[in-house]
């Protein structure tokens, strides 16, 4: 009998617990859940220009504006079971200029002095949306490698990660393209299509898709510590 009270007495401490937890120090504390393995350059997604909470699901890249193939890129993020919009995820894009260099600016810092300053940043709205206007980028000069932007994520609870670049598949350099069971992210390789001379891309992506160290869901009661409670009483 007393230790049915006792035993009650945890579970109910227990609960006030849960209770009484911030919610901001529990974001702070899923925050450092590190997640995608290395990722060299991904902290250049934190040089945004402005705080995330004010970014628009829509930015328009530097170059847009000057010569070359201008391109509308969009799609829809959505949450690992591939169906549930996901709001609130920051996207960071880089590519090479018209002559294939990552061009930084003239008072370029941090991050942009690699990969220059064709950058942008956006946070997809509640129905998981983004868009990014930009030009198509030119392969790099002296290489083989096919046309591509390279793009990173920023969950609200997670550290940053990158998915798998955008390629294009009318690319006559994109001789073999990547294995899409593996691919992080979902498909990387897009179709180009034109309306009005603007090249349309649309990409959607999936959270977490074959991301390494991607956490996967868990029950309340795992997560408050219950489960070892009804252990217990199913042991007695």
């Amino acid at each position: 009998m007393k230790r049915s009270i006792l035993l009650l007495i945890c579970i109910s401490q227990l609960f006030l617990s849960a209770c009484s937890q911030s919610p901001g120090n529990t974001r702070q504390e899923k925050s450092k859940a590190h997640v995608g393995g290395r990722c060299e350059g991904c902290e250049a997604i934190h040089e945004c220009p402005i705080p995330f909470s004010q970014l628009n699901n829509t930015d328009t890249l530097p170059d847009f504006n000057d010569k070359g193939p201008k391109l509308e890129i969009s799609g829809t993020v959505y949450q690992r079971d591939g169906k549930t919009p996901a709001k609130d995820v920051v996207i960071y894009i880089y590519h090479t200029d018209q002559t294939g260099n990552y061009s930084p600016g003239k008072n370029a810092k941090g991050w942009e002095k690699r990969h220059g300053h064709i950058r942008g940043w956006v946070k997809t709205n509640s129905d998981g949306f983004y868009k990014f206007y930009t030009l198509r980028p030119a392969a790099y000069p002296s290489r083989r490698d096919p046309q591509h932007i390279h793009v990173t994520i920023k969950e609200p609870t997670l550290t940053e990660y990158w998915i798998d670049e955008y390629l294009f598949e009318d690319d006559p350099l994109l001789t073999k393209k990547p294995d899409q069971k593996e691919a992080r992210g979902g498909n990387g390789v897009v179709k180009v299509t034109s309306v009005n001379g603007i090249g349309k891309v649309k990409r959607d992506i999936i959270l977490g898709l074959n991301v390494p160290d991607y956490p996967t869901s868990r029950s309340a009661i795992a997560d408050s510590g219950l489960g070892t409670f009804i252990a217990i009483l199913n042991a007695r």
